[in-house]
């Protein structure tokens, strides 16, 4: 292998927004997750509502607020 062209690897913590953590190897020094095996639905059994409401709402939000195309003239 070549020296000096490879990322560093770390052993590093893995952290969900439930409060759960885990280590693990990465290049990355830090991680954060929103959803880990300790809080996701598939993997507890419960159904929890994640927030991708406010993803629909912002989206809306953002595009009500565009100017609307009038209709074209169809094409003869």
């Amino acid at each position: 292998m070549k020296k000096d062209i490879h990322p560093k690897y770390y052993q590093t913590t893995v952290r969900c927004a439930c409060g759960h953590e885990f280590p693990t190897g990465s290049t990355r020094e830090n991680i954060r997750v929103e959803i880990c095996s300790k809080c996701h639905p598939f993997f507890t059994g419960k159904q929890k509502l994640v927030d991708s409401t406010g993803q629909v709402e912002r989206f809306l939000r953002r595009y009500s607020k565009a100017p609307k195309k009038k209709a074209e003239e169809p094409a003869e």
